[in-house]
């Protein structure tokens, strides 16, 4: 039996993965916020059903895939007025790709249970470029059951699938993930400006190291665009700063000075003209 897929929210990620599954034969119906928007235009052109509403796109959905921003964003559309809860059957299994932190996953999966409805929190890394060639990271968290029956849904759009355990557990990895994601950038930021200020060609630095015990996704895949003043989101300085306020919420006693120091650079990046919309590379900016 063919199982129906509702996939909600088609940004700079959403988008992507919908047709990703897509690809791989899944009927699939999306729902966006802004019927505006290009990336919704995108997947409309490949043929994927558009729904009007969040309750037309999971009405007798088996899965159901949200991919939005911060924790109210997926509240909204979980939860709120018009939320998922309110028209999903039961026993649907609910797949948040967002990034919101343990505490709201727990709190979101507690709450969709009192309606019988199953949830799995998924953030994911790999940036637009990983959305694009379904090479995305994906970390899960809730009931192993869940996560083995979603796993052939998840392949479609991710390479690298991770069970990290109970619900949250996800988004804890997601975190830590984050953490390394805003360090790498101020040391490539820092690379790039003494490569400068030593006479070095900074692409040439990029080819060197990024061969070595350097090498990171950042430095392969934002650094020449960096050189190139190529601040195009893949993921947006709006983004890491929230994913930030997310880690620094978590922190309790810990003090995790890197984080200090990244979390002040993407805010002094956000004060300059357009940068909020920007990469997360557009941090060099504040150099």
């Amino acid at each position: 039996m063919t199982k129906k897929i509702a996939f909600l929210g088609m940004g700079v990620m959403g988008a992507p993965m919908s047709l990703n599954l897509q690809k791989k034969g899944y009927q699939v119906t999306v729902w966006n916020r802004s019927a505006a928007s290009p990336h919704l235009a995108r997947v409309t052109a490949a043929g994927l059903s558009v729904a009007p509403a969040i309750a037309t796109a999971v009405d007798d959905a088996d899965y159901i895939f949200s991919c939005v921003s911060d924790v109210p964003d997926v509240k909204s559309v979980l939860l709120g007025e018009e939320g998922v809860i309110h028209d999903a059957k039961p026993n649907a299994l609910i797949i948040d790709f967002s990034t919101i932190g343990k505490p709201a996953a727990r709190e979101i999966a507690k709450t969709l249970k009192t309606k019988n409805l199953r949830f799995l929190d998924a953030p994911i890394s790999g940036g637009d470029v990983g959305a694009e060639n379904g090479t995305l990271t994906i970390m899960v968290g809730g009931d192993r059951p869940d996560f083995d029956e979603a796993k052939p849904y998840l392949e479609a759009m991710g390479k690298n699938i991770y069970y990290c355990g109970d619900t949250g557990s996800g988004q804890a990895v997601k975190m830590c993930n984050q953490v390394l994601c805003a360090i790498h950038m101020v040391a490539l930021c820092e690379a790039i400006q003494l490569a400068q200020s030593q006479g070095l060609d900074p692409d040439l630095m990029i080819e060197v190291c990024q061969t070595g015990a350097a090498g990171s996704w950042a430095i392969a895949n934002l650094g020449h665009k960096i050189t190139a003043r190529d601040f195009r989101p893949g993921f947006m300085v709006k983004h890491i700063i929230k994913d930030l306020r997310l880690v620094n919420e978590s922190l309790s006693d810990l003090e995790l000075p890197g984080v200090t120091l990244a979390t002040q650079k993407f805010k002094d990046t956000a004060q300059l003209a357009d940068a909020l919309e920007q990469g997360t590379q557009a941090m060099f900016r504040s150099y």
